[in-house]
């Protein structure tokens, strides 16, 4: 299978795909096929802000079609921000779109987690999940604002700070302490630089994981 992957959004969330991937193909002894478009995190960000589905959509098609034309299968694209738009995008190209979003379903009912604390950008925090996650609950921080402006910084720049890294914990504590959620889903990529190496005494879901191993 030939994957395509819609990456550049941000820089650290391609990369971690990609890291991935490769992990996986090699454990299992298969050869890796993967093609990678650059999308601009600015004008997903822009369009995801003010709920724009149908412009957003259509530039992630464009990109899906020309992933298609050089011969993938199927395409899946690199950070849940990008989902907000996902049926408009599937709805405008004949090639498949892998949702991130479903597999964190089906995992969450599996492993017997019925609420999920968020940590993300503003509009996945907001919407929660864009309201596809059909079987889970899901919760979030009480000042998401802040928390979803510094996963921003650290989004578009590919680097975090301490002060940040030490906000992502802290709130995902709270959201199991305070709010009860069973686990905190990093909603966003490129949250993994931040709990990369860490143990923050309470269940980290990592959505890319997930999706690679499905």
């Amino acid at each position: 299978m030939h994957i395509g992957l819609i990456g550049g959004i941000g820089p650290a969330a391609t990369l971690s795909y990609y890291d991935k991937l490769v992990r996986s193909f090699q454990r299992a002894e298969r050869p890796l096929s993967l093609t990678i478009a650059h999308a601009d995190i600015k004008v997903l960000l822009a369009n995801a802000t003010v709920d724009n589905r149908a412009v957003q959509g259509a530039v992630l098609a464009d990109h899906a079609d020309r992933l298609g034309a050089a011969g993938c299968d199927v395409v899946t694209i690199s950070v849940l921000t990008g989902h907000f738009c996902f049926q408009e995008a599937q709805s405008l190209t004949s090639v498949q779109l892998v949702s991130a979003i479903d597999p964190i379903d089906r995992f969450c009912e599996a492993q017997g987690l019925k609420t999920i604390g968020l940590l993300g950008s503003l509009s996945v925090m907001a919407t929660h999940l864009y309201g596809q996650l059909g079987a889970t609950r899901t919760v979030v921080p009480e000042d998401f604002d802040q928390v979803g402006m510094t996963y921003i910084e650290m989004a578009m720049s590919g680097q975090y700070s301490d002060a940040a890294r030490t906000l992502f914990i802290e709130e995902g504590r709270k959201l199991c302490t305070e709010q009860e959620a069973d686990a905190v889903l990093m909603a966003g990529t490129d949250l993994g630089l931040a709990f990369s190496g860490i143990d923050p005494d309470y269940r980290v879901l990592d959505a890319v994981v997930d999706l690679v191993q499905r």
